[in-house]
């Protein structure tokens, strides 16, 4: 079972949301709408995916992360690995 499974009704709600707002941005491109209004809207829904990522982040580490600790076998150190590279590529992003 995956950390976000208990989750996962609000994560794909979220992700509705966001998949709405990115439909309203190109819509906004279609229509010749102005540039910062469109960089703003763009801010937003990159706010609300990397929301997202931090849940899932944080679902991770409180359940697949402290899991394979529990279990104290390479998993452990392999899942924290996983998590490390993850919040790189987000604090990259």
């Amino acid at each position: 079972m995956n950390g976000y499974a208990s989750h996962k009704d609000d994560h794909l709600r979220r992700l509705r949301r966001i998949e709405g707002q990115v439909r309203g941005i190109a819509k906004m491109i279609e229509d010749e709408k102005y540039c910062i209004d469109v960089l703003t809207q763009v801010s937003a829904a990159t706010h609300a995916l990397q929301n997202v990522a931090l849940g899932l982040l944080e679902e991770h580490m409180g359940s697949c992360v402290v899991d394979a600790a529990k279990a104290g076998d390479d998993e452990a150190a392999e899942k924290v690995q996983e998590a490390s590279a993850a919040i790189a590529r987000l604090v990259r992003s």
